[in-house]
């Protein structure tokens, strides 16, 4: 198992560089895309390896359930820097479930409890609560919602009221709620993950930006509505909901709609700042990959052999 072990762990690191320059290099749906796959396959690799370190710290612990043979002497030559990083694996790993656990369960929370305010209102596609508060977001499920207070209905004025629909609407229909667990959940995974969450935060709406731009055929007025929105928005019911005036970098998603529009193109330049950061992360992700599949697999055979039949 060896070094490889602990690679995972770290080349998170490699993928930092794409976080920021596909923000400003990529359209924000390949950019969203491109940025939660390699969240998710890191996240699972570094994982991956912190369950094989555990099983190494826990086969020495004293009353431990596994078959004898895996604490022989044999097998901790076999399998080296089991005396603290296996055990220190033990709480890394247990603490990484429990905290994609919890993140799991206030998602589904806060969705249930959006459902539930929303059960006295008709149920139609827009959903408009009476509330002077500004805020508005869109709730996914069996039937996909849009949420919208009077407060910021009087905030915005028609072609802005479209914008805001129009946004939401994009959210919806591209299921961009997925993308922000996904990305979420790798980055309580593995802490180095985080920046890769936040420039998936940030695309999502830039991707619901561009979209609603498309529809409403203006990109000043998008930016002007997303811009007047964020002045008198509140809280809206927290991060598994995607929201008009999400809380974030809102000058830079006014600044990238007052440009013009991003190229549709997948692939940037190779010899360019944003073409060496995609393909730096893909070698850091496929690296991952074969290095946890290498631990594995040398992991099951060393185990396999000290089992007794």
């Amino acid at each position: 198992m060896g070094v490889f072990v602990f690679l995972p762990l770290v080349l998170p690191l490699t993928a930092w560089p794409i976080a920021r320059l596909a923000e400003h290099h990529l359209h924000p749906r390949s950019a969203t895309r491109l940025l939660t796959a390699i969240a998710v396959v890191l996240a699972a690799c570094s994982t991956l390896c912190l369950a094989l370190l555990m099983v190494v710290g826990t086969a020495q612990l004293p009353g431990n359930p596994l078959p004898d043979g895996w604490s022989d002497p044999e097998v901790r030559a076999a399998l080296p820097y089991d005396e603290v990083a296996g055990k220190v694996a033990i709480p890394a790993l247990l603490g990484a479930l429990a905290g994609c656990a919890s993140i799991t369960w206030h998602h589904f929370h806060v969705w249930r409890v959006a459902r539930r305010a929303l059960v006295s209102l008709p149920d139609r596609t827009v959903a408009v609560l009476p509330d002077d508060a500004a805020f508005a977001f869109a709730l996914p499920g069996r039937r996909d919602r849009i949420v919208v207070s009077t407060g910021m209905l009087a905030e915005l004025d028609g072609p802005e009221r479209r914008a805001l629909f129009a946004h939401e609407r994009a959210h919806l229909d591209a299921r961009h709620h997925r993308f922000l667990l996904a990305a979420r959940l790798a980055a309580c995974a593995n802490p180095f993950l985080r920046p890769l969450y936040a420039s998936v935060a940030y695309t999502t709406e830039r991707w619901a930006d561009e979209e609603a731009a498309s529809v409403t055929g203006s990109r000043r007025g998008v930016a002007r509505a997303v811009a007047k929105a964020a002045l008198v928005r509140v809280s809206a019911p927290g991060r598994a909901l995607a929201h008009f005036a999400a809380a974030g970098p809102v000058p830079r998603r006014v600044a990238a709609l007052l440009a013009p529009g991003p190229a549709a193109s997948r692939r940037p330049p190779v010899f360019t700042a944003a073409g060496l950061a995609v393909w730096g992360a893909a070698a850091g992700t496929a690296a991952s990959a074969l290095s946890s599949a290498n631990s594995a697999i040398t992991l099951f055979f060393v185990l396999k052999a000290a089992t007794p039949l």
